[in-house]
């Protein structure tokens, strides 16, 4: 069955909800946690991908999974909770269960918590779960912990893990910009509103929405809708996925065609500022395992399409696209999406990907458009099987 067609029973219902929380109305802290404690997560496994449970391959099959939920709703009502809360956040980092420890480490970073850096350094210096290491290196370079950065050259230098490398590179060279995470990352989370998840449906108006690029400009979807023109949205993962840079070669290597056969394209990322640049090759260019040439200065002259900060998958989880849904490279990002838009502003195709690397080329995608038939199947796509 087409990817496509299991998305009809999802629907739009307008923009994010700015909702005003107060923290005295929120739950506390344990009774947070216990929702994550308490969740049978898909696991994940010694190199940091999402094992389905019953599959036992990278991704996740069942696109009604609900492990991305638990996770981003965790990390909104800590963030709810505010700085108040954050020594009571930090006693996660000491919880058995992983996912926990990955939250609280999530939390901390967006809160900018700078009173806790000593307990996010302990998990960088000892916590067995490369998972658990990676996210509170993200969050001590979210904080700019210069007192940090010894300990993050260390782990850049000799962690096990090249995932965890990877992370104490980017976030050596953030601290030293004096890259913080931007408060618009903790906004995006405060106003995440559960009511708006996983609304789309295929033959239906696209939501409205307006999201700022990785130079600060706002695109504004209905700007890109009409006039002939045809929409396209892809969520990608982050600067270490090797699939999303194929993209992003293809994306370079079409230009003319796509232009000719006139698609506006966006490519959307749920993470904040700083990351979403390293993608698009503006802030560094890490040591990629998968990379022998450098891509910064192609990147920097041929890039022609914006690059979107979705923080928070604000966005993404309206659109179904599940963020926090894998661990890959040991960070969770939502699941690889194409949307395709026609000029009327109808959402034609929407497919949601199973694993790391199930989603259509950009050449299949243009082909669908030309051709007006929008049916996909990935030949590898995770199946559900049945009980």
């Amino acid at each position: 069955m087409s990817s496509s067609i299991l998305l009809l029973d999802r629907s739009i219902r307008g923009c994010v909800n700015h909702i005003e929380t107060d923290a005295s109305d929120e739950p506390p802290v344990e009774t947070i946690l216990d929702r994550v404690r308490t969740h049978e997560f898909h696991s994940v496994d010694e190199t940091s991908f999402t094992t389905d449970r019953t599959l036992e391959e990278h991704g996740i099959a069942d696109l009604d999974d609900d492990d991305w939920r638990v996770r981003l709703l965790a990390v909104r009502d800590l963030v709810r909770l505010g700085d108040a809360a954050a020594s009571a956040v930090a006693a996660g980092l000491e919880d058995d269960a992983v996912q926990v420890r990955y939250v609280c480490a999530t939390a901390l970073g967006v809160l900018r918590a700078r009173s806790e850096i000593e307990h996010l350094e302990r998990v960088v210096r000892e916590d067995p779960n490369a998972l658990a290491r990676s996210q509170a290196i993200v969050a001590l370079g979210q904080i700019g912990a210069t007192r940090s950065l010894d300990l993050l050259r260390d782990r850049y230098a000799n962690d096990d893990s090249k995932d965890v490398r990877h992370q104490a590179e980017l976030s050596i060279d953030r601290i030293e910009k004096g890259a913080v995470v931007e408060p618009e990352l903790e906004a995006a989370y405060r106003n995440l509103d559960e009511d708006t998840f996983e609304q789309l449906v295929v033959g239906e108006s696209a939501p409205s929405f307006e999201l700022p690029d990785t130079d600060g400009r706002t695109w504004d979807l209905d700007d890109s809708i009409g006039d002939d023109e045809w929409t396209v949205l892809i969520w990608v993962f982050a600067d270490w996925c090797p699939v999303c840079h194929r993209e992003f070669d293809e994306l370079i290597e079409l230009r003319e065609e796509l232009h000719d056969a006139g698609v506006n394209v966006a490519t959307i990322e749920c993470h904040g500022r700083y990351r979403g640049r390293v993608m698009v090759g503006r802030e560094l260019e890490p040591e990629y395992w998968f990379a022998e040439d450098s891509f910064i200065e192609s990147y920097t002259e041929q890039i022609w399409w914006p690059h979107l900060l979705d923080r928070a998958g604000a966005v993404g989880a309206r659109y179904g696209v599940d963020p926090m849904a894998y661990a890959v490279h040991a960070a969770y990002i939502n699941r690889p999406a194409t949307i395709i838009i026609d000029p009327t502003g109808t959402v034609r195709f929407a497919y949601y990907g199973t694993f790391w690397g199930d989603r259509p080329s950009i050449e299949e995608t243009l082909e669908m458009i030309r051709s007006e038939e929008f049916e996909f199947e990935h030949p590898e796509r995770r199946q559900v099987v049945s009980e």
